[in-house]
């Protein structure tokens, strides 16, 4: 692959001049190059983003060298000098003189070659302030210096600050911009020769992965060269899920012993079906899980990852969850409703989440999740339960919601605590559990548990 970094460009030019999702723009690059090596992929990927990642830090930089503000560039030339800044400060292995180089050269390839001499001049000079670039005064206004180092809009620092505290705050911001591995869900019905002989499999192939601790069928892999090149990825084997959204499933109290044929679950905002595709194996083959989503682009991702794994008791839909379903009413014993929400706790897997957010937006969120709640609630029957979730951390979309939800609705808080692992037992005895990155070994995220009052 010889055109990495132009690859990188027209990423960014894609997500931040065309407002694209990155992970999707990413996701698509890397499987339409997927022949290419490894170390290529690898670098396309990290470049990308962590330009996305460290984009406040990266454009204040650009601000105190440039005399054209970031704002003002042209859009392909701001995007080349973004992913160039990100090599010389983030990536040691790359000479500063061969980034400068390259970027000249891209810049006259992509027909700009009357601006080369300006990103030259702007690469230099940073190049040669790497070891005491400017960056604002921590103690004449801290909430700028942590929006600059840790690249966060400042009121989100500012609502977490007030919110969760100082140490909390900072704790999340430092673990946001760190690699993680990624997790997977062992299908919990394998034999131990089986599962053992898929980890040697996986360290054959230069893998590194090791128990999640939480749940002994979630594993960390790292140093993988695409997850669909796994071995035990086409058998169905595995998925790809955060031990916070398999927590959902455990919540739920769903076990393999007990559960009669017409059990039904109702998952109304499934997509890609992770946890409806957990709650099936939790029936062990019995029962009923609708999955719901609203798009057939979304179904049709719950419907690739069933068909994968190979379960028989799922069936997906494409239904708005705004809409009443009077078939539902009182019917479901179980119903999921992980909401679409700000998604700030996987900020670290989707790295233009919080340049997106904004307060109102949130706002927007809050009431899309209360129209949504205002239906779903009815389709629990009487003594069933409904299990409430969200992968972010504000607590007008958490806490707060549910507040809301027993206010409003026939509903109790349940403990917790007998489906947890030991390590989260003291701090789901109210039925509540908020996980922070930096705290907790998961994603950012948040669950209740919910019975419907007989």
């Amino acid at each position: 692959m010889d055109n990495t970094r132009e690859l990188v460009l027209d990423v960014l030019m894609e997500v931040l001049e065309k407002g694209i999702y990155s992970h999707l723009v990413i996701r698509d690059v890397l499987d339409k190059y997927n022949y290419s090596k490894t170390r290529d992929k690898a670098f396309v990927k990290r470049m990308a983003e962590g330009t996305l990642e460290r984009l406040i830090q990266i454009d204040y930089i650009l601000d105190q060298f440039s005399k054209v503000p970031v704002s003002r560039m042209k859009p392909l030339i701001r995007n080349l000098l973004r992913m160039s800044v990100y090599q010389m400060l983030f990536m040691d292995s790359i000479p500063d003189g061969a980034v400068c180089n390259e970027a000249v050269k891209l810049a006259g390839k992509r027909g700009f070659k009357g601006l080369s001499g300006f990103v030259n001049g702007v690469l230099r000079n940073i190049a040669r302030s790497k070891e005491k670039l400017p960056y604002p005064d921590r103690n004449e206004n801290e909430k700028q210096y942590l929006s600059v180092r840790y690249s966060m809009p400042e009121w989100l620092i500012e609502k977490w600050i007030f919110s969760y505290g100082k140490e909390k705050t900072w704790a999340m911001l430092e673990d946001l911009l760190k690699e993680h591995p990624v997790t997977v869900r062992l299908r919990e019905e394998l034999k131990s020769t089986e599962k053992n002989a898929w980890i040697e499999k996986l360290k054959e192939a230069g893998v590194e992965i090791k128990e999640h601790g939480y749940f002994p069928y979630a594993y960390l892999i790292d140093h993988a060269s695409g997850i669909k090149n796994l071995p035990g990825y086409e058998e169905g084997w595995f998925t790809v899920q955060d031990v916070s959204s398999m927590l959902v499933a455990e919540a739920a109290g769903v076990c393999k012993t007990g559960v009669i044929d017409d059990f039904l679950v109702v998952d109304v905002c499934a997509a890609p079906g992770g946890k409806s595709m957990h709650m099936a194996e939790k029936l062990s083959g019995s029962g009923k899980v609708i999955a719901r989503d609203l798009s057939e682009y979304k179904v049709s991702l719950i419907r690739d990852n069933i068909e994968r794994m190979g379960y028989q008791n799922i069936e997906p839909q494409v239904y708005d969850a705004c809409k009443m379903d009077e078939t539902l009413l009182g019917r479901a014993d179980v119903v999921l409703a992980d909401l679409p929400c700000s998604g700030l706790g996987i900020m670290g897997k989707k790295r233009d989440i919080k340049y997106r957010m904004t307060e109102d937006g949130m706002g927007e969120l809050v009431r899309l999740q209360r129209q949504i709640l205002d239906v779903v609630w009815q389709y629990v029957k009487p003594g069933g339960v409904m299990i409430y979730s969200t992968c972010t951390i504000n607590p007008d979309e958490n806490d707060h919601m549910v507040e809301w939800i027993l206010e409003h609705y026939p509903f109790e808080l349940e403990s917790l605590t007998p489906f947890l692992p030991e390590a989260l037992l003291e701090e789901g005895k109210d039925g509540m559990l908020q996980l922070f990155p930096g705290i907790h070994e998961t994603d950012g995220f948040f669950l209740a548990r919910l019975r419907r009052k007989e």
